[in-house]
């Protein structure tokens, strides 16, 4: 995104989500699930869990330093029947899938930077764990926030993972019960002048079962799905609608495509808004900044935006392994910004300390809440309550801006 997507007099934009049942999105949730069974036995574990799968077969890999015991293979079939594959007719039976676990400790060089930060090696001082923990590996890491919806997400992507919210909500509470776990959504909307004035397009496709006709599942999903959830005045008559356009949806999960960890990490962040700096974030403790500082730039991003600086705030960190101190703060506020963006970065460094270490702390980070997550995005989840969707900064930031105080948009 640039000064030009706010000047254009017209401009269409597209995101997508996915559901839980897509192949992808699996296998983020059973390596945040063994993320969570780690925290919650040992919160200074480390953990980075990789998962694949394809037709009948989940393989669980990567290194995991820890004093806890955690029975992966099962905790992965808990995982897929929750998902909703548990029988031979959803394509995938979370009782007779292989499931093969092959795990390593983290190494021993990578564990001693992330132990003891460059800029505390040979010091002598006390230990401090802020100051002493170094970045897990090198990166940069994106936080972007804007006020589109009540959530400072972008509406395209906010739209599409409220669709795919209530595709899951209407297969799990039985109101169209022929719906199967994996399915996709998009949303396009047109932007005039940087502000969204209209959907464009829409587009769902939906596992489902092999008696419903195609003419059924239209109806259903543009009564049950998308007229509960798109604002009716965004909708127009020229709106393209979509649903299942390349016909039958009856093969879907692993049987239909494999899947990966951190494969899709813009459906997990702002749609393609922002930038990205590559770093997907399921199966990582908190040690690892490219899911922390991710967090942290999103917190960030999202009070200044809480706290009228700004209608539009994008921050880049990034990090070297073993260090500490980010080596680059940016932020870019497209034009938008209330006071100039030097000036927001002096405050980013007054009020916020984006060492791995502090973000822990700040964040309260070594818990078991990051399953919860891995489907429908980590950031404008008015359904969770994540601590980096706070606006606890927002006054701060005002007073330190000489605004004149308002009510903290967005604020909980």
């Amino acid at each position: 995104m640039s000064t030009t997507f706010m000047q254009s007099p017209q401009l269409f934009f597209t995101s997508e989500s996915v559901t839980e049942g897509h192949p992808d999105k699996l296998c983020d949730q059973i390596s945040d699930a063994v993320l969570d069974a780690i925290m919650a036995k040992d919160p200074l574990g480390r953990v980075a869990c990789e998962t694949a799968t394809t037709t009948g077969l989940v393989l669980v890999f990567g290194e995991i330093t820890t004093e806890a015991y955690v029975d992966i293979q099962s905790l992965v079939r808990e995982v897929i029947n929750d998902i909703g594959f548990n029988h031979s007719d959803t394509g995938f039976d979370c009782n007779t899938c292989g499931v093969i676990v092959s795990i390593k400790e983290q190494s021993r060089e990578i564990g001693e930077g992330v132990e003891k930060a460059l800029e505390e090696r040979g010091t002598g001082k006390p230990y401090d764990e802020v100051a002493a923990i170094g970045a897990g590996d090198q990166g940069m890491m994106v936080g972007f926030a804007c006020n589109e919806t009540a959530e400072l997400m972008p509406l395209p992507i906010a739209l599409a993972h409220a669709l795919t919210r209530q595709l899951s909500q209407a297969r799990r509470s039985g109101t169209l019960p022929y719906l199967r776990p994996d399915g996709k959504s998009q949303v396009t909307v047109e932007y005039r002048h940087g502000k969204p004035a209209r959907v464009d397009a829409i587009v769902i496709s939906t596992q489902h079962s092999p008696e419903v006709s195609n003419q059924r599942l239209a109806s259903d999903l543009r009564a049950q799905i998308i007229d509960e959830v798109i604002p009716g005045g965004m909708i127009d008559d020229k709106t393209h609608i979509y649903i299942n356009p390349s016909g039958r949806f009856t093969i879907g999960g692993p049987m239909g495509d494999a899947g990966l960890t951190g494969r899709k990490i813009i459906v997990d962040t702002y749609g393609g808004m922002a930038r990205h700096g590559g770093g997907a974030f399921s199966g990582k403790d908190a040690t690892k900044v490219d899911r922390s500082a991710a967090y942290a730039a999103r917190w960030v991003a999202k009070n200044i935006v809480a706290a009228g600086l700004a209608d539009r705030c994008e921050l880049q960190l990034s990090y070297a392994i073993g260090v500490a101190h980010p080596l680059s703060i940016s932020v870019e506020t497209f034009g938008t910004g209330k006071i100039a963006d030097d000036r927001i970065l002096e405050l980013i460094g007054e009020q916020f300390d984006l060492r791995p270490g502090a973000i822990i702390r700040d964040l309260d980070l070594r818990r078991p809440i990051y399953r919860q997550t891995a489907a429908f995005g980590h950031f404008g989840r008015p359904d969770l309550d994540l601590p980096w969707e706070r606006t606890d900064k927002a006054d701060a930031l005002r007073q330190g801006a000489g605004l004149a105080a308002e009510a903290v948009v967005g604020d909980d």
